[in-house]
C-alpha cells in the first residue's frame, strides 16, 4: 500500500502548491510596486503645455 497518495496528503500538497502560487505572485507584485515608487511618476516631468503656447 506505499506509494499511494491518501486524499488528505493529496488535499494537503494542493494546498501548498496554492499557497506556492499565491506567494509567488504576492511577492511580484510587491516588487513591482517598489519599483514603481522608487522610480517615481513619469508624467511629473512632461509639462501639460506644449512649449510655444501662452495662457494669454
Amino acid at each position: 500500500m506505499t506509494g499511494k497518495t491518501t486524499p488528505k496528503n493529496k488535499a494537503a500538497t494542493d494546498r501548498d502548491a496554492r499557497l506556492k502560487a499565491a506567494l509567488k505572485a504576492n511577492l511580484a507584485r510587491r516588487k513591482a510596486q517598489a519599483r514603481a515608487r522608487s522610480a517615481g511618476p513619469q508624467g511629473a516631468e512632461t509639462p501639460s503645455k506644449p512649449k510655444g503656447q501662452d495662457d494669454g
